[in-house]
């Protein structure tokens, strides 16, 4: 019986809980370590949710079995969202279902519509569960690169020409977890041209939709005429409305994809908790003061980060979009790698970050960096980065602000 199992023998092992392991090691000691690793918000949910999510805890027939697909009110208010903001047309009852979360979606419907040695294309780095949700499905992944450049472009026109079978689905995610990255509504006009052309599915993970910091709001694939044709789209409540733990998310799109999701669920789960639905339905339908606030709230973070980071001696790019900055290991330190830098930084900066090859190799050479301590905690994050690098041997006293 000492045989793994089969689907446990295709996972590797999670680096990035290599790193957790030590924080909460670290902790256990007492030690006061700041943590910039998991994109866990540190912020509360808007107070008339709470209160939503009281007044019908307290109702004595509430606590049944929800609805798997989602109670019709939140279908139709995630519907409404997408009309509102992406100018989409959405029917609540065959292209909108609720998910516990984007991260169970997308493995649901991996499961959903993967057979055994299906060829899936994922960005690489990216979030695991974009290539882990179809390899424990069975699938094969081919990586394409994250950054949405010529190189992109030119990877999926290889992967159809020379891969066999051919791929039958593609996942991006823009923006992008962990790069940052963004994209125009003209790179996705372009990707529903080639999935059409190609006949492949396409999967759009939209978590960070309304953490921009541009001005510019992220676009959606839905909006290009004729998205709905190839296309599936995941959004979450938990960064939005600072909601994580409550694993609130949709998928909506192509009526065949949300159909199959749909009745995998069924036979998987009895939906979430009926007061967390009904309580996202007074995030989705109240007022959105709260997605502003926290939008400014994260990008003054991310300003001091950059800011403060600079004149530690560490130069991080500012991202435009997301709860993450995608930063490159500094140059005295880089040949550490990122898993040996996020140790060493963890044990003598009590600074936690991500390692980048926890997203695919080609993360390599970076850590993500997530905004999620407040603007005290990062300056002293800086502080102790600054000490950490000096004791490195990296002269730091000439750098300025950047």
């Amino acid at each position: 019986m000492s045989e793994e199992f089969y689907r446990i023998k295709r996972l590797p092992p999670y680096v990035i809980a290599e790193v957790n392991a030590m924080r909460a090691a670290a902790r256990a000691r007492g030690e006061d370590i700041i943590d910039l690793g998991m994109g866990n918000p540190d912020l509360p949910p808007p107070p008339h949710v709470i209160d939503k999510l009281c007044e019908v805890a307290r109702k004595p027939d509430a606590h049944g079995y929800s609805a798997s697909k989602g109670i019709p009110g939140l279908r139709k208010a995630q519907a409404g969202y997408y009309q509102r903001r992406f100018g989409v047309d959405l029917d609540p009852e065959s292209e909108v279902v609720v998910t516990l979360g984007s991260k169970e979606g997308l493995a649901n419907l991996a499961q959903a519509i993967t057979a055994p040695g299906d060829v899936v294309l994922a960005p690489n780095p990216s979030y695991p569960i974009h290539t882990f949700g179809f390899i424990i499905a069975g699938a094969t992944i081919r990586s394409v690169p994250t950054t949405p450049d010529e190189r992109y472009w030119e990877a999926l026109d290889r992967a159809v020409k020379f891969t066999v079978p051919k791929p039958s689905v593609l996942v991006v995610g823009y923006p992008s977890n962990p790069t940052a990255e963004v994209v125009d509504l003209a790179f996705y006009e372009r990707l529903v041209a080639w999935a059409k052309e190609h006949n492949i599915w396409v999967l759009s993970d939209l978590a960070y939709s309304e953490l921009y910091y541009d001005g510019v709001p992220t676009p959606s694939i839905l909006q290009v005429p004729g998205g709905k044709d190839v296309a599936v789209e995941f959004t979450s409540m938990s960064k939005t409305y600072s909601m994580a733990g409550w694993r609130m998310g949709f998928a909506v799109g192509n009526k065949q994809l949300i159909s199959a999701l749909t009745r995998v669920k069924s036979y998987l789960d009895y939906g979430a908790f009926t007061p967390i639905q009904a309580a996202a339905v007074a995030a989705i339908n109240g007022p959105q003061d709260i997605v502003e606030k926290n939008r400014e709230l994260y990008k003054k973070r991310r300003d001091v980060l950059v800011e403060s980071f600079a004149r530690a001696g560490w130069d991080i790019p500012p991202s435009r979009a997301s709860m993450f900055c995608w930063a490159p290991l500094p140059p005295a330190v880089a040949h550490l790698g990122s898993l040996e830098f996020s140790k060493q930084l963890l044990t003598h900066a009590g600074v936690a970050v991500a390692p980048g090859v926890g997203y695919g190799e080609d993360g390599e050479g970076y850590v993500r960096i997530a905004m999620v301590e407040n603007e005290q905690r990062i300056r002293q994050a800086a502080r102790n980065v600054k000490r950490y690098l000096q004791s490195m041997g990296v002269n730091v006293g000439s750098k300025t602000a950047g």
